[in-house]
């Protein structure tokens, strides 16, 4: 110790030093501090940024391996996509489940068009102009049968029903056809259906019922 006007003064204390690994620690620990955080994005900002992230790595990607660059990746995406739209367009939504065997008219028990045409009626009352379409393309068929002009028969499609019913009745066979694509693309197509739609189908109805039949002549 050293004197100093009559006071001892300490010896100076030495540095203290701290290894790379505890000082690491130490940075780390004082880090995690509650602090330090506060302003931290939450789970699904960081989520979300790593998802964006990654749709960036990937276009840079894709557009690096896509003649014309980022501008040739966007060609065709949008020719990818008028392809899906046509496609959409032409087939129509994609529907879950068939409610009966493809393309036949009737999936239930035999009723008749004096029935299928009051239903026809309601659905087309209450607006539900598919049902309605369907309901009356039935009552066309079922009214061909029962005057004999068709003979009832399991199955049948409405494009054979329409090409059947023109052999006797030829002054309507185009309108026949048309009534038999009209059940399809509502049917089949999920096609929406229209109040015109349903108005033709009608007329077509009503126009057969006062048709005479062209027979076969019996003489050989």
């Amino acid at each position: 110790m050293r004197s100093t006007g009559g006071l001892l003064t300490p010896p100076p204390t030495p540095p203290v030093t701290i290894g790379r690994e505890a000082a690491r620690e130490a940075a780390r620990a004082e880090l995690a501090e509650p602090a330090y955080h506060q302003n931290d994005p939450g789970l699904f900002e960081r989520a979300l940024n790593r998802f964006w992230d990654w749709v960036g790595d990937l276009f840079d990607r894709a557009s690096g391996a896509t003649p014309g660059g980022a501008l040739g990746l966007l060609a065709v995406a949008v020719f990818a996509l008028l392809v899906i739209a046509a496609l959409w367009w032409r087939l129509g939504a994609p529907r879950r489940t068939a409610t009966r065997a493809a393309g036949t008219l009737f999936d239930d028990g035999i009723r008749s068009a004096a029935d299928h045409r009051a239903t026809a009626e309601a659905l087309a009352g209450a607006g539900r102009w598919s049902e309605a379409v369907q309901e009356r393309m039935r009552a066309v068929v079922r009214s061909l049968e029962e005057r004999t002009l068709l003979d009832p028969r399991p199955g049948r499609t409405a494009d054979e029903a329409a090409a059947e019913a023109a052999v006797s009745l030829p002054s309507h066979a185009a309108a026949l056809r048309t009534a038999a694509r009209t059940f399809d693309d509502v049917t089949y197509g999920a096609h929406p259906a229209t109040p015109e739609m349903y108005a033709a189908l009608t007329t077509l109805d009503q126009a057969l019922s006062h048709t005479k039949p062209l027979l076969p002549d019996p003489t050989p």
